[in-house]
C-alpha cells in the first residue's frame, strides 16, 4: 500500500501546527455563536477568543460552519 504524498504533507503540517492548548471541534462549535457575534459587532474576536480563531485557521469543516453561521446572522441583520 502506497500513501499519497499530499496526504502525508497535510498530516505533518497538522502535527507541526498543534499547540499545547487548543480546542477540539465540539468545543469550538460550542463557542462559534459568541465568536460570530463579536465579529459582526466589529470587535477583535481573535483577540478575545484566540483558541477559537486558532482552531478555525486549522480546521476547514469548522471554518465552513463558522462562515455559514456568519452568513445567516448577516442575513438576519439585513431583514
Amino acid at each position: 500500500m502506497q500513501l499519497d504524498p499530499e496526504f502525508l504533507k497535510q498530516v505533518v503540517k497538522g502535527i507541526a501546527s498543534t499547540d499545547d492548548e487548543e480546542l477540539h471541534c465540539n468545543e469550538c462549535f460550542d463557542q462559534l455563536d459568541c465568536f460570530a457575534e463579536q465579529v459582526l459587532a466589529g470587535k477583535p474576536a481573535s483577540d478575545a477568543m484566540p483558541l477559537v480563531q486558532s482552531h478555525l485557521d486549522r480546521c476547514p469543516p469548522c471554518r465552513e460552519e463558522f462562515e455559514a453561521l456568519l452568513d445567516a446572522l448577516q442575513e438576519l441583520d439585513n431583514e
